[in-house]
């Protein structure tokens, strides 16, 4: 689960705009379906997200982009730090990192998928 919730940040992060969002492309302000609020900032090759959920929880991540390797850290909402790192090589992206609880993961995902 959290292999796919990390995937799905990479995914989102750069793509908050179906959440509603409202700023400059530099730093929005974004909330989702749900009422989550998302702060998103932007400069050069690298984004700072930071969230909060309707319970009041709080967490964040940055990412930072350098060639073709995606450089992810963040806090979860329990307060536990998390890093990865994810390199596209053709239309392969290999992702690993240790998750918030300590876990080390290593996937990779193609167009058919993610194992």
């Amino acid at each position: 689960m959290k292999k796919m919730l990390i995937g799905a940040l990479l995914v989102i992060a750069p793509h908050l705009a179906f959440a509603g969002c409202f700023g400059s492309p530099g730093f929005q302000t974004c909330t989702d379906n749900s009422g989550n609020t998302y702060n998103v900032q932007r400069f050069g090759n690298t984004t700072n997200v930071q969230g909060t959920s309707t319970s009041g929880t709080t967490w964040n991540q940055t990412s930072q982009k350098i060639g073709n390797t995606v450089f992810q850290n963040g806090t979860s909402a329990d307060g536990n730090s998390w890093n990865g790192t994810s390199q596209t090589i053709g239309n392969t992206t290999f992702h690993n990192g240790t998750d918030s609880n300590g876990n080390s993961y290593n996937y990779t995902c193609n167009q058919y998928g993610c194992n």
